[in-house]
């Protein structure tokens, strides 16, 4: 893109002024914006279903009047698939969950709370008690699908207006379990919704395998607070997508000149190291010279710097999130993202 630096002073509209005084439920946007993402996964485990049993209804028609054999045959069939088309399931700060916990965690999630806390204990239990041959992954599908069964007409529903709600609360349980820090969270939340709103439209993530970092990496000295990595499906050739992140409460100056040279350097530092490295910068502060991010500018793809204090910055505004969308999206397709 010509234009490599994007500035917004957030999204004002997420503010709720009541009385001079701004009550918005922040908490409540991040989480709904969460729950959203997981709607591929869901909606995955729909098609699957369809398929499994040859039918056009509703995965809430199929949880409600399978057999319990059937349900039993769903969830190990999905839990056990290696396709390339998977979508992903993340946690309350964004994180991806591995493949088979999030199958065990999406069907706990519809039918009974805290599967880490409460159910999985008792799936413990079960393999002391039980002297069959077999894996923790065999005794909690039996444990899913039986309170699938038994529970089902107290639930009455599994259509996804009422999942989604469910969602938000488990991922709010979630977030309050978690440690890590709130501005790297929003960053990674904004990128997983990237990687989601590409995967609703094409039922895959283009041309590569995706693996959207649960932490902050180190290479060498630098640290880079989100990332991901592109593995092509045809010639496992892995891309990196490195995203640091600057954020001051101080109003730029010296300040953004030492910062930028940072950013700079670890930049400079790892494509010695990964030519094919693509690079995002994100920068919440203040009044951040232009001149600063202009050098910054030319190392990178694009800059998405937030005029604002830190404390202020909850999310990325709408224009900013579907500019990121839409780089995601040209990378996902193998285009020179030349947005």
């Amino acid at each position: 893109m010509e234009n490599k630096i994007v500035h917004t002073h957030g999204d004002s509209q997420n503010k709720l002024i009541v009385h001079k005084v701004n009550i918005a439920h922040y908490r409540l946007i991040q989480l709904s914006d969460l729950a959203d993402q997981e709607k591929p996964f869901y909606d995955w485990i729909e098609r699957f279903a369809e398929t499994l049993f040859n039918t056009d209804k509703s995965l809430d028609y199929i949880l409600k009047n399978k057999s319990l054999s059937e349900i039993t045959t769903l969830i190990t069939n999905v839990m056990n698939d290696t396709s390339e088309s998977r979508p992903t399931l993340y946690d309350g700060i964004g994180r991806p969950y591995p493949y088979k916990k999030a199958i065990y965690y999406f069907f706990a999630w519809l039918i009974r709370d805290a599967p880490q806390q409460r159910l999985a204990p008792l799936v413990t239990r079960m393999r002391e008690l039980d002297d069959k041959n077999l894996s923790t992954n065999d005794f909690r599908v039996d444990a899913l699908a039986n309170l699938i069964v038994k529970y089902r007409g107290t639930v009455k529903t599994f259509e996804w207006r009422n999942i989604r709600d469910i969602l938000i609360s488990r991922l709010e349980g979630s977030r309050r379990s978690l440690k890590g820090h709130k501005i790297e969270t929003i960053v990674r939340s904004a990128v997983a919704s990237a990687l989601q709103t590409y995967y609703k439209t094409h039922f895959n993530y283009g041309l590569y395998k995706v693996n959207l970092a649960k932490k902050q990496i180190k290479i060498d000295n630098d640290t880079i607070d989100v990332s991901i990595r592109l593995t092509d499906k045809l010639s496992s050739q892995i891309t990196h997508i490195y995203i640091p992140v600057k954020s001051r409460e101080t109003e730029g100056g010296g300040h953004a000149h030492l910062f930028s040279r940072d950013i700079i350097t670890a930049i400079r530092n790892i494509k010695d190291k990964d030519p094919l490295a693509r690079f995002v910068v994100v920068i919440i502060a203040e009044n951040w010279d232009k001149k600063e991010l202009k050098k910054i500018s030319n190392d990178i793809d694009i800059i998405f710097h937030f005029d604002m204090s830190p404390n202020d910055f909850h999310s990325f505004d709408e224009s900013s999130q579907v500019l990121l969308n839409k780089y995601i999206k040209e990378l996902l397709d193998g285009k020179n993202t030349n947005l």
